[in-house]
């Protein structure tokens, strides 16, 4: 409904900036005596617009203040030192100017609310996507409601539950090295790479995109993790001598460490994370 608003204020302030636009070429054009003055005043009913519009309604507001006195102090002195007529002429612009800044600020209002509401929806997005968009890897926030729940199967059926976790050795030196485009494809390697090494009923996560870190929730011990740690480090092996030192110009090396869960140590997802991670670094 908002939304819906800000775009009836947007549409509606566009359409009446044109009518009001239109007005003011027509009445310039009508008069060929005063074309020269018109314009004039045309220019300056922009030249307040454009400036409400990059600002606030407050100092448009102000330009018309001055731009009346102005204009009030220049007909004056056409009636009484020239000796001109007040007509529909000295009331125009007085009128139009104002309407050019009512129209601008509510076309920047209605285009102001309508960015806001997209940068709520991407925050929130974001927030409660469930998979990275380029990987298609689940991410932390799955990781947490998937966690909840085999944390809770490992303990009511006495199954093994072993997160593992890894990196890339000298991410930020790699990140130095090749593009930003080489990098996102180098992700989407690897995570392609670790599904096909583990079971249809593990789970792989992408726990942190902007220095990547995978997660693997293995229903096994940490001995059997032990078979899946040695099976990314042969399959990464493999792809270095035939693919990844040529496409990236670098090696891929991991970096991996895995923990067995235990109710009494772990009593939520996130701290599961942060004692897989300490497991990293033993591995140098």
């Amino acid at each position: 409904m908002r939304r819906l608003q800000s775009n009836m204020v947007s549409d509606g302030a566009f359409i009446f900036l044109i009518i009001v636009c239109f007005v003011c070429i027509v009445f310039t054009a009508g008069n060929p005596n005063l074309y020269i003055q018109n314009i004039i005043f045309l220019n300056l009913a922009l030249l307040i617009a454009i400036v409400t519009y990059f600002t606030n309604v407050t100092t448009g507001l102000i330009l018309n203040i001055l731009f009346i006195f102005g204009y009030g102090t220049f007909t004056l002195y056409q009636t009484v030192v020239v000796g001109g007529v007040v007509g529909a002429q000295n009331y125009f612009w007085l009128i139009m100017t104002p309407l050019f800044t009512i129209s601008t600020w509510l076309l920047t209002y209605g285009n102001r609310q309508l960015q806001l509401e997209n940068e709520q929806l991407q925050k929130a997005n974001k927030s409660l996507a469930t998979v990275d968009a380029k990987t298609s890897l689940k991410n932390t926030f799955s990781f947490q409601s998937d966690a909840t729940i085999f944390m809770a199967l490992s303990v009511r059926y006495h199954i093994p539950l072993t997160l593992l976790v890894f990196s890339v050795k000298y991410w930020d030196e790699i990140r130095r090295i090749i593009g930003e485009e080489q990098l996102m494809e180098a992700v989407l390697d690897l995570s392609q790479m670790s599904q096909t090494s583990i079971r249809t009923n593990d789970s792989l996560y992408l726990l942190n995109k902007e220095n990547p870190m995978w997660g693997m929730l293995l229903f096994t011990d940490r001995p059997g993790a032990s078979i899946v740690i040695d099976r990314l480090r042969n399959s990464v092996e493999e792809r270095n001598r035939d693919e990844y030192r040529e496409k990236y110009r670098v090696e891929l090396i991991l970096k991996m460490g895995a923990i067995e869960y235990d109710a009494k140590e772990v009593p939520n997802p996130l701290e599961f994370i942060t004692l897989a991670k300490k497991q990293l670094e033993f591995d140098v």
